[in-house]
């Protein structure tokens, strides 16, 4: 028979579990660890107060809490969705204040199984390849901190409807309304712990998502949203929380959660729930103790505010307002020089006008990188630095070189990127190349920066003007994919507006004709120096070659009088050895000379070069005319598409172009 004691004692470890479970739903306010009801995956963890932790601030990682047993969410006999509720308390504390990364979601899933999903944009719910797909069977709620264009955020701060995607059907910025139902911004990460309710009426067809700073519910959702789950849902799901980091990191928690199928899920009282990590009770120490220690206390810390501010001085980083503006993520000067080995001649990866280019591994991730050091005498400056911080670090393309992060100090600024392990492309093409590329990896290389620039014009936000296209800004990743990079000199323009007047820049053999004209840099003035850099690729030798015999000296005149004469092959890289597709390079250097043509209007758009290189049009059939010898140019007379093709000019035939080499960089 059961003793009375025993009885009281299991009693009393049975109502200090702080979860309570039942077929149709829950109620946390306190987390156990370990919890055979909660499944944790990635870098989800509890914390010792009971508090559910999907991520760190740790960068590009991931974090999954899900209850472990799926809830019926469908009528098995007519396939109609059910009605839930769910209440839970969250807080988002970032690794910097005000910068987010990346964000997390309540969600609803097939499938507790994350491991093809990814960290940063995609929430450690989808990755590039399932977004979108109806076969995903998800339904989430995100609370994100990042704007990611990709997938059309409305900023930086919001919640949205995720169906199957993270393109949010219906999104928000985060806001709470009063009783008095004024609207009132919300900022996700502030820090401080927020409730939030996502209500699903099943009759109505009606989604409500509800904010509050406090254990009150408004009366009045942040949005409301009608549509029908059935067709999303399966009979039975999971239900739980994702969160992910991407260059910018934040610490995700969960400190309390209620759920309820067809009802209203229980009130959270924020009061019950534990303090959020480093919010302590304030602690007395006996006085006693204070005054016995109190000299020795004094004298360290005299002796270590004194080193301390010595360091700060040395290698402290002077922010100004500006700086405040502008991402992605600013490394501090002392790690970029730890990463670097206090910039030692030994991780040197090149050197130009700009300065040097340093190879680094970041002591916190152990992530390789390559960090950019601008020199004092460099042409390329301030202006142009804070262009590149403010113009790359926005865009994201796979034949984009990533822009990770970014320092100042006093007059040395710093730039990290991506480690590109093969370096630029130029190391392959000129004078002693280390190694000679193949045809296929030339027309590769080709492809990539094509489809790069195409997203440059057309596919971002806004029109990104590199001004600077050319081999030696190509660098290449470990399986030899052309990434393009350098955007100290890059200009944005809204789409289909007309360029402002600017100085001439760029390099040498690679400056459209209209450039020293007017200085309104272009798409097509892109476009011209893409011309250059196909015939550079194909034939092996820089656009201009002041070795060279005079009449090879500007390769792009060399080509067009190798091409009116039907020899176009005797052009192509000697070190290849003949080893490459005749008609493959043919069409290139048409290409080439297509972009290089005098007039912008006769150039093929980026777009419409793509579609030539993948094959996805024939380009158009052409003529080869006389070059007019009053005027020393030739012209190619295409189809209605290209009706007039002016003959590249020796951009050392003029005194305009001589004095743009001024402007190289």
């Amino acid at each position: 028979m059961v003793s009375f004691a025993t009885l009281l004692v299991c009693s009393f470890i049975f109502l200090s579990i702080p979860v309570s479970s039942q077929q149709d739903g829950f109620i946390y306010t306190r987390f156990n660890a370990p919890n055979n009801n909660i499944s944790l995956t990635g870098v989800a963890t509890v914390t010792g107060r009971g508090i559910l932790q999907l991520t760190n601030q740790t960068r590009r990682l991931m974090g999954h809490a899900f209850y472990s047993s799926p809830f019926q969410f469908k009528n098995s006999s007519n396939g109609s969705a059910f009605s839930f509720s769910t209440c839970f308390a969250f807080a988002i504390v970032p690794e910097y204040q005000k910068l987010g990364g990346h964000g997390f979601a309540f969600a609803i899933s097939q499938s507790v199984d994350f491991t093809a999903a990814l960290p940063s944009q995609y929430l450690g719910l989808l990755n590039a390849t399932d977004v979108g797909n109806f076969s995903n069977h998800l339904f989430a709620v995100e609370f994100d901190t990042v704007q990611d264009f990709e997938f059309g955020d409305i900023n930086d701060n919001h919640v949205g409807i995720d169906l199957n995607s993270l393109v949010s059907n219906k999104s928000a910025a985060a806001a709470f309304f009063t009783d008095d139902s004024q609207k009132q911004d919300l900022n996700l990460k502030n820090g401080k712990v927020i409730l939030a309710w996502v209500e699903y009426d099943s009759a109505s067809n009606l989604l409500n998502v509800t904010l509050s700073p406090t254990s009150s519910k408004p009366k009045i959702p942040l949005f409301s949203y009608r549509l029908d789950l059935s067709a999303i849902l399966k009979e039975r799901m999971y239900v739980g929380f994702s969160a992910s980091t991407g260059l910018l990191s934040s610490s995700h928690y969960i400190l309390g959660w209620s759920f309820k199928m067809n009802g209203e899920a229980k009130s959270i009282d924020l009061d019950s729930l534990p303090l959020l990590p480093g919010i302590k009770k304030t602690l007395h120490m006996g006085f006693v103790v204070t005054v016995s220690v109190l000299g020795v206390v004094f004298v360290l810390l005299f002796i270590f505010v004194g080193i301390y501010v010595y360091k700060k001085m040395k290698n402290g980083d002077v922010i100004e307002s500006w700086e405040l503006e502008i991402g992605p993520h600013r490394y501090s000067y002392l790690e970029l020089k730890k990463a670097t080995g206090n910039f030692k001649e030994k991780e040197l990866l090149g050197q130009g006008g700009f300065g040097q280019v340093y190879k680094g591994i970041l002591p916190s991730s152990k992530t390789e990188v390559a960090v950019k050091r601008i020199s004092n005498e460099s042409k390329q400056g301030l202006r142009e630095f804070v262009s590149e911080i403010s113009t790359i670090g926005r865009l994201r393309h796979r034949n984009l070189v990533q822009l990770l992060g970014w320092c100042r100090k006093r007059g040395d600024l710093l730039l990290v990127y991506d480690f590109m392990p093969n370096g630029s492309l130029d190391r392959f093409l000129f004078d002693r190349p280390r190694r000679v590329l193949s045809w296929e990896q030339r027309l590769n290389i080709i492809k990539c920066v094509a489809s790069g620039l195409l997203y440059l014009h057309e596919e971002y936000e806004q029109a990104v003007i590199h001004r600077d296209i050319k081999a030696s800004n190509v660098l290449l990743d470990s399986e030899m994919n052309g990434r393009l990079g350098d955007f100290g000199l890059a200009r944005l323009q809204e789409h289909g507006t007309n360029p402002g007047t600017t100085k001439v820049v760029g390099t040498l053999g690679y400056i459209a004709p209209e450039l020293t004209k007017t200085g309104k840099a272009t798409t097509k003035s892109d476009v011209y120096a893409f011309g250059a850099f196909l015939l550079e690729v194909v034939c092996g030798r820089r656009p201009i070659e002041t070795k060279a015999r005079i009449e090879e000296m500007v390769l792009v005149d060399w080509v067009w009088v190798k091409f009116k004469e039907g020899n176009v092959v005797d052009v192509v890289d000697w070190r290849m050895r003949g080893n490459f597709d005749e008609s493959q390079v043919v069409m290139v250097l048409r290409l080439g000379l297509m972009c290089s043509g005098n007039e912008p209007s006769a150039r093929p758009s980026i777009r419409q070069v793509l579609s030539y290189l993948d094959g996805e049009c024939e380009m158009p059939a052409e003529v080869v005319v006389e070059p007019d010898k009053s005027s020393d140019v030739g012209l190619l007379e295409m189809d209605a598409t290209f009706a007039s093709l002016s003959s590249p000019q020796s951009l050392l035939s003029t005194s305009e172009h001589r004095k743009s080499d001024t402007y190289t960089s």
